[in-house]
């Protein structure tokens, strides 16, 4: 089947696929848009069952990142790598900076970023061989101590805000004490949003396919654990998808208690027909590519002049941001991730 044929393949500008016999690579890299600036998104090193299902990762976490930018209102495109092979066994240092010059070959189109299976120091190895890598510059975190480049740390903090936003649009809540908060993944960036529910005063349920990290939450937070096959169907307030993508699909959906659906994890929806099915069963969706966009804008900033106070105050816009989506899907009488889509592209289609 060509890439063209591809259910997943959305005007997408160009689609590399990259091979380093040396070092073993192979990869895929996928930029969606170009309309706001490059295209920055993640390199995720994943070891997929095909490579298939590598490209339609890519295809779809690119064209999420062009949406993201553009709700965001950041001037960045959007932009997504992925190398194929489990980062636990395969990934060395050679592989790494086969990766970056791969990168350095597209001359600024694409420009790569931490995400699932990659880590700061793994951008900032590729960052010797090319320039166009983006969260890898130690600067001044929350309360001025120093923040390593990781966007985790934002991501988590915008999705907390726009969690609380659709908690108090869906349930009419100012606050998250003893709201029931279901976290799926409690890696880098759930954990740290279990943190900060938390400390707002919310109960919480986890599961993880890392037993660790489902004992890092219990301890420091007093979480529930469940296993994974579990946490979608709990009786709680909030699902908050923070692992892989597809959390809503076939099985889960009919299974769903929350009234909110909020969390970090991208493409949390397996069709696009379950925005319109979240709707009918009266769950809130909070549209993933724009409830889990502080870790670009973090990146955005450190390209374009940082100040942890500038982008605290862009974190805290998605609660508005996200509220702005409720309100016109309640008053259009569409899903919001229609609404949401149709918003981003009224900023990035080129008339």
């Amino acid at each position: 089947m060509s890439v063209f044929d591809h259910p997943e393949f959305d005007q997408h500008e160009c689609v590399h696929f990259v091979q380093d016999e040396r070092s073993g690579l192979q990869a895929i890299i996928a930029v969606h848009n170009t309309a706001r600036g490059p295209a920055l998104g993640g390199c995720r090193m994943w070891p997929y069952a095909s490579s298939a299902d590598a490209l339609t990762d890519v295809l779809r976490l690119s064209r999420g990142m062009t949406y993201k930018s553009a709700m965001a209102n950041i001037d960045l495109g959007g932009g997504k790598s992925v190398i194929i092979g489990d980062h636990r066994k395969m990934k060395t240092e050679a592989l790494i900076r086969a990766m970056g010059q791969a990168v350095d070959r597209l001359g600024g189109l694409y420009v790569a970023a931490e995400d699932s299976g990659t880590s700061v120091d793994d951008l900032r190895l590729m960052g010797e061989v090319t320039t166009h890598v983006g969260g890898v510059i130690e600067r001044p975190g929350p309360g001025g101590e120093p923040h390593s480049g990781d966007p985790s740390p934002a991501t988590a903090l915008g999705v907390f805000h726009g969690l609380a936003a659709a908690v108090r649009f869906q349930l009419e809540r100012d606050d998250l004490e003893g709201v029931r908060v279901a976290i799926q993944g409690v890696g880098n960036v759930g954990y740290r949003l279990a943190g900060h529910l938390h400390a707002a005063g919310a109960e919480l349920v986890v599961a993880d396919i890392h037993a660790p990290n489902v004992e890092r939450a219990v301890d420091a937070f007093g979480a529930t654990a469940v296993p994974v096959a579990d946490i979608d169907a709990q009786d709680v307030d909030v699902f908050a998808p923070c692992a892989l993508g597809s959390a809503i699909n076939a099985s889960t959906l009919p299974r769903l208690k929350a009234r909110v659906v909020a969390g970090a994890a991208n493409n949390q929806l397996d069709r696009t027909a379950y925005d319109a099915a979240l709707m009918e069963r009266g769950i809130l969706y909070a549209p993933d590519y724009v409830i889990n966009a502080g870790g670009i804008i973090d990146i955005f900033y450190e390209r374009t002049g940082y100040t942890w106070e500038k982008v605290e105050r862009h974190l805290k816009g998605i609660g508005d941001t996200v509220t702005e989506v409720f309100e016109r899907a309640r008053r259009d009488g569409q899903p919001t991730g229609q609404v949401a889509d149709l918003i981003a592209e009224s900023r990035f289609r080129r008339t």
